[in-house]
């Protein structure tokens, strides 16, 4: 059986937004048991994580390192055509993931406990972003 929804995230500028229950209501509707469920973003300035969703400390300190690791307006990049985060979100979208690939048990996405989806939004200026799932299974 195969499952496939797309939906807008509205971003706000820079940082995480979580995703989980919209992404486990679309894996609830398609039916899936047990299967895969993907998870795309379709931008290239932005991207996907898996990560804690326990302590939003987490999620502030992996973008304080991705400032450090990625400040925008480096001098080093000429792709600047939409400003001085321009390169830097693409870079930081290569770093991480466009694409999540999460097991489904039970009709769900078999997360751990303290899993979250997010999209992370790697420009300052507010976007919307769409998102593709796609539930494969029995």
């Amino acid at each position: 059986m195969l499952h496939q929804h797309s939906f807008e995230v509205a971003t706000s500028g820079r940082g995480t937004y979580d995703v989980t229950d919209h992404v486990q209501r679309a894996v609830a509707r398609g039916g899936v048991e047990r299967g895969l469920c993907n998870v795309f973003i379709h931008h290239t300035s932005a991207s996907l994580m898996l990560c804690e969703n326990a302590d939003p400390a987490v999620r502030h300190d992996l973008e304080t390192f991705m400032t450090h690791a990625v400040p925008d307006g480096d001098p080093m990049f000429t792709h600047t055509a939409e400003g001085p985060d321009d390169m830097s979100a693409h870079v930081r979208s290569v770093l991480t993931h466009s694409m999540l690939s999460i097991p489904v048990v039970d009709g769900r996405c078999a997360l751990g406990i303290w899993q979250g989806v997010y999209v992370w939004e790697h420009r300052q200026s507010p976007f919307r972003r769409r998102l593709t799932i796609t539930v494969l299974g029995e």
